[in-house]
């Protein structure tokens, strides 16, 4: 078990002993989603953005905490898309806020933080671009379903929850999305029985 446990998947990038890839879900979506996840969460047993990003076909994942401005300001202006920040308005960061039924499929760009809530936080502070970035309002459609961790607040989701209901709402796609969030249920009971199997 303790070599299973050091052995990483090469595809999702989380230790053998809690893989995921038999749980991606090929989604195919109009809007481009750029993931932006902070390095402490790259392979993390408790993350969601492996097995958003593996499934969603048109994603793109980058790891870093400061991204190179010039790099992250062409993607961000690519193809004459609206490019959005997915995540809550802040009183740090004056911005636009807009809501999903002000964009359209095809012509959107969804950036996505991946981290911890204060992890987040600092990739938004170590980034000026993405203060800029309108940001998109949505409220909570269902109960969280991330039982691997526990959010601060009630209505905080974690990334995939967060943009599938991003996407859900400007593409209008929850049921294509829907074996997606199955998926990540139960990636969710795997992991809880993995950590009741290995104890303390």
């Amino acid at each position: 078990m303790a070599t299973e446990r050091r052995r990483t998947c090469a595809r999702c990038r989380r230790p053998q002993a809690t893989c995921l890839c038999d749980l991606v879900v090929p989604v195919a979506t109009d809007t481009e989603v750029l993931i932006l996840q902070h390095p402490q969460e790259s392979g993390h047993p408790k993350g969601s953005a492996q097995l958003l990003y593996l499934s969603l076909s048109h994603s793109t994942l980058w790891v870093g905490e400061t991204f190179d401005a010039t790099q992250l300001a062409e993607r961000c202006g690519a193809g004459g898309k609206t490019t959005v920040l997915l995540y809550p308005p802040s009183g740090a960061y004056p911005c636009r806020t807009l809501r999903p039924g002000a964009l359209t499929p095809g012509t959107t760009r969804l950036v996505v933080l991946d981290g911890t809530w204060r992890k987040t936080r600092k990739l938004l502070h170590l980034n000026p671009l993405l203060q800029q970035l309108p940001h998109l309002a949505l409220q909570p459609a269902a109960p969280a379903g991330y039982l691997m961790r526990k959010a601060p607040r009630p209505h905080q989701r974690s990334t995939l929850e967060a943009t599938c209901q991003a996407l859900a709402a400007i593409e209008d796609c929850g049921e294509r999305l829907a074996p997606l969030q199955q998926a990540f249920a139960t990636l969710n009971r795997r992991f809880l029985a993995y950590a009741d199997s290995a104890g303390p």
